[in-house]
Formats: structure tokens, C-alpha cells, sequence
């Protein structure tokens, strides 16, 4: 089964990363974008990501991104990191923190993606490359990787109808629960998921939740059942799995004796969790180490060579708010129910099955055979 899981995602990314472009187009970009100072082992690689309350930044992205660069330079190279806990200000700050400290590249994840285009115009003014992380944010960045975030809201959309049944019609109620308006990848997941649900189902509420934070979405979901009245949401789209949570509290707080199918994003432990129990319908996996590995590979390869044609990556491109045809490296995805969790987030390592099978969910992992 490990091998197979192995195999599916592979086999994705060569698909998915076979249709982006060609190597010809892959060196064309890696020549536009880049303004690396061609250094040798011996880099400085910034690491800015955006926040901590999700569990993926320091359980994944961060050692990976640090393991893969220490690779990358024989051992010579090295990461520093700062995390801007939500607050844009604070990261603005933190860039020119990267400035002072004359790293050779940066890693941003951004917090808002339009506040922080006149840090990433004076990081390039100061010499340092920006590779977008994650999040595609304005201003000359030099690369950009992330997942096809209009294909998981289309995932997660297709996978609501799917749950909900014969209640998948024109006359059925239900949430959209989106995430923040300042986050880029909120509105792609919410292009894609109403490309699949609109004319399918009656979206009766729809909410940007500030911040992405639980208790926003709880409270979002409390003024959507006394709106619509609990009987009648016949399903909830979620834009991650932080959100589900607070959602599924509401229901739950309602006296619903029967949730309705509650989507999700980022495969986080609880989430999964609540797969197990049947509380939430689904998650969106992606795989972090293949998206922390590779940008590690661009932003080293740009601050050796100025190129990411050496990276050994092909490339897209894509057009941010300020600029165009920045080269870019998108990592597939795959839906994550009861079915598939051993295939995933077990052999991948993102959990072990003591850390999900603890004695609250002991039965439920049983009766999935998660033994």
C-alpha cells in the first residue's frame, strides 16, 4: 500500500508538472525572474512563514526546508527564520530584517499578499531574490511554487456532492465557509469549489472568515443556523480543516443529531481525526515535504546560478496583481476521506498511528481497520 501511495503521487506530479511547460520554457523563466548573486555552498537562505496556530509550518515546512538546504550546500549552507504569527506588519518588518542581515535568497510565505509587495521590491533592490512560498504575492518575485489551488477547491466541492447524496440538488441549502480575503490561495479555492457546486446546490450563506481563525468560522456557522435553521443545511463547505473544527462545534452546539458533510484542507491532525469519526467528511492532502523540497531546490538554485533551470524543475508560469510570467512549480493533491488515510498521512509520515489511534478514537480507528 506504501508503495502504491508512493506511486499515485509521483505519477501526479510527473503528470502535473509534464503539462506546466517545457525545459526550454523552464531556463527562459529562470533567466527572467532571477536576480541571484550566483554565490557558491556557503548561502544565507531567509525563511519567512506566516503563522503558527496551523501545525503544518513547524511539523513540516520549516525542518524540511532546513534538512533539504543543508543538502543542497553540502552542508554549508544555512536558514534563517523568523514566523510573523498572523500579523502583517510584523513580516514587513521581518523582511527588513532580511535585508540587514544580507541573506542570499528568501523563502516568503506571505500573511497579506498585497502588503507585502514593497517589501519584496526592496529585497530585490537590495540584491535578494524572493521565491513566493505557498502563497503567490505582489511584487518582482522572482519564482513562485505552491499547489493547484483552484483544483482543491474543485476537489473539495466534488467531494460534498459526492456526500451529500440525493440531497445534491438546486433546492438543497448550505455554508460556504472561505478563508481570508488578504490570503490569495482563499479566493483560487473558492473559484474552484463554486466551479463545481454553483447551479448544483443553493449556496444560502457565504463567508470570508477573517483570518482563517476556528473561532471566526464558529461564529460565521452560528449566524448561518440562525439564518437558515440547523434542518436545513444540507452540507457545509469548509476551506480547511481549522475551520471545520469551529464549524462542526456549532453544529454540534445546535443539537444536530446528524451533522451534515463538512469539507477541509491541510490533512492536520484533528481533521483527520474527525474523518475517522465521521464528524467531517473530508480533507485535502497535500504533501508538504514535496512542496517544502522544492522550493528549497528553486531558492538555492537561484542564489547560485540565477537560474532555476539548474534546479531541475520544469516550470509554468503565472501572473500575480503586479507582475507577469513568473516562473512557477506546482505540486498536485488528493482527496483525503476514510478510505484513504493509511495510503496518505500514515506512509507519508505525517502521523503515526498511536499519535491518530489514541484511546478517544481507538474504536472508530478500529472499525476502519487502522490497527
Amino acid at each position: 500500500m506504501r508503495r502504491a501511495a508512493f506511486a499515485f503521487c509521483a505519477t501526479a506530479m510527473a503528470v502535473s508538472l509534464a503539462a506546466c511547460g517545457s525545459a526550454k520554457e523552464s531556463k527562459d523563466d529562470g533567466d527572467k525572474a532571477s536576480t541571484g548573486s550566483k554565490k557558491g555552498d556557503a548561502l544565507t537562505v531567509g525563511l519567512l512563514l506566516p503563522e503558527n496556530q496551523t501545525a503544518r509550518y513547524e511539523k513540516f515546512d520549516k525542518p524540511i526546508i532546513e534538512k533539504q538546504i543543508s543538502q543542497l550546500t553540502n552542508g554549508k549552507g544555512k536558514v534563517e527564520y523568523l514566523n510573523a504569527k498572523q500579523d502583517a506588519s510584523l513580516q514587513s518588518q521581518q523582511i527588513d530584517t532580511m535585508i540587514t542581515k544580507k541573506v542570499d535568497v528568501l523563502i516568503l510565505d506571505a500573511v497579506d499578499y498585497k502588503a507585502v509587495a514593497n517589501g519584496v521590491k526592496k529585497a530585490k533592490d537590495a540584491g535578494i531574490p524572493v521565491v513566493a512560498y505557498d502563497r503567490l504575492a505582489e511584487g518582482p518575485i522572482a519564482a513562485y511554487t505552491s499547489f493547484d489551488n483552484t483544483e482543491v477547491g474543485k476537489t473539495q466541492g466534488k467531494a460534498l456532492l459526492d456526500a451529500m447524496g440525493s440531497d445534491a440538488k438546486a433546492s438543497s441549502k448550505i455554508v460556504m465557509m472561505n478563508g481570508a480575503v488578504t490570503d490569495p490561495n482563499a479566493k483560487q479555492f473558492k473559484d474552484g469549489a463554486l466551479s463545481v457546486l454553483k447551479g448544483k446546490v443553493n449556496i444560502a450563506k457565504s463567508y470570508d472568515t477573517k483570518e482563517w481563525k476556528p473561532e471566526n468560522a464558529n461564529a460565521n456557522m452560528e449566524a448561518a443556523i440562525s439564518a437558515i435553521g440547523k434542518d436545513k443545511i444540507k452540507g457545509v463547505y469548509s476551506a480547511n480543516d481549522g475551520m471545520a473544527g469551529g464549524i462542526i462545534t456549532a453544529l454540534k452546539g445546535a443539537g444536530l443529531s446528524k451533522l451534515p458533510p463538512v469539507t477541509g484542507q491541510d490533512a492536520e491532525l484533528a481533521g483527520v481525526q474527525r474523518i475517522i469519526t465521521g464528524d467531517q467528511n473530508m480533507s485535502v492532502f497535500k504533501s508538504y515535504p514535496q512542496e517544502a523540497e522544492t522550493v528549497a531546490k528553486m531558492a538555492v538554485s537561484i542564489a547560485k546560478t540565477g537560474k532555476l533551470d539548474s534546479a531541475g524543475l520544469t516550470t509554468s508560469t503565472v501572473d500575480s496583481g503586479t507582475d507577469k510570467g513568473i516562473a512557477s512549480v506546482i505540486v498536485p493533491v488528493v482527496s483525503l476521506t476514510q478510505k484513504n488515510i493509511k495510503e496518505t498521512v500514515i506512509d507519508q509520515g505525517y502521523y503515526t498511528l498511536d499519535e491518530i489511534c489514541t484511546a478517544k478514537y481507538k474504536s472508530a480507528c478500529d472499525k476502519l481497520g487502522l490497527k
